[in-house]
């Protein structure tokens, strides 16, 4: 499906002799030390010299303050780079999945004007010609240890901090912040790990230290149930794909999961080494976004 859907954006702009660029928008979770706006800083991410796709760049927000304060950063970078003749590859984690999902459910369908591809210091492109666009030019989202869902330790002070992302964190607010099934027909493909060890007791089902399946997998609902691999007798398996869950829990709609940590190898941290789960999501971005 990817394929097809790359080479049907290729030919379009390529026969009609436009010059179209992709971009890979690599978009941070909570805690980033990075430049905020600086889209060549991957500190938050590990070595920048790594390949993680087609032209890639760092959206870099604060992971800090509350998403509706941030998100004006993403929105910056999906001008930038996803208007006029150029197309982005979207790769998130953790709370990126709520700012992604933030911008295109209360933005998506919004004017935005074509930019140039070249920000400032501050992130901001310049116009291109003039005109506008309804949207941006996504082709799909991938999604590492997602935080659409929230987690239960946000709920449970587990953190220790009081910072305002947290609050955001909370699973009923977290749920409640946008419409999670309008993603604009863009489709999110999650990466959920399992390599939960430290907070199994207050996360649901399978986790990966940080946040549980019922996110991480896309599940929709109002609340956080226990989701689990296929190997645990006890909990309701975490589909793969869009199907429904054990137990009918649906994904949210342009939702799938394409990889569970069956093997539970993966947790939910970088390291700056593109590390935990993060690093399916690089390996896909790789081979597909270019």
């Amino acid at each position: 499906m990817r394929f097809a859907k790359s080479l049907l954006v290729f030919l379009v702009f390529f026969t009609g002799g436009v010059c179209a660029s992709n971009y890979s928008l690599w978009i941070n979770g909570r805690n980033n030390s990075a430049q905020a706006g600086n889209h060549a800083d991957f500190t938050y991410w590990g070595p920048a010299s790594t390949a993680a796709g087609v032209n890639k760049k760092s959206v870099n927000w604060d992971g800090f303050s509350h998403v509706s304060d941030q998100n004006y950063r993403v929105r910056d970078a999906l001008d930038c780079y996803c208007t006029g003749s150029n197309w982005c590859y979207i790769a998130a984690h953790s709370a990126g999945n709520l700012q992604i999902g933030y911008a295109l459910s209360l933005y998506g369908g919004t004017t935005r004007s074509k930019k140039n591809a070249s920000p400032n210091g501050s992130g901001v492109c310049g116009n291109s010609d003039g005109t506008t666009q309804t949207g941006w030019n996504i082709k799909w989202v991938d999604v590492a240890a997602g935080a659409g869902g929230g987690s239960e330790l946000a709920n449970l002070g587990s953190w220790a901090v009081s910072d305002p992302l947290t609050a955001d964190l909370k699973t009923a607010t977290a749920r409640a912040m946008y419409d999670h099934n309008q993603t604009r027909a863009k489709w999110f493909y999650m990466y959920a790990g399992a390599k939960g060890t430290l907070y199994s007791g207050a996360l649901p089902g399978q986790d990966d230290e940080a946040v549980a399946y019922h996110s991480s997998g896309g599940v929709s609902g109002s609340g956080g149930a226990g989701f689990c691999n296929p190997s645990d007798w006890f909990c309701n398996d975490l589909t793969l794909g869009t199907a429904a869950n054990e137990g009918g829990a649906a994904k949210w709609s342009y939702h799938t999961v394409a990889f569970r940590d069956d093997a539970e190898a993966y947790n939910h941290y970088t390291n700056g080494a593109w590390g935990g789960v993060v690093s399916k999501v690089r390996a896909d971005m790789a081979a597909n976004a270019n």
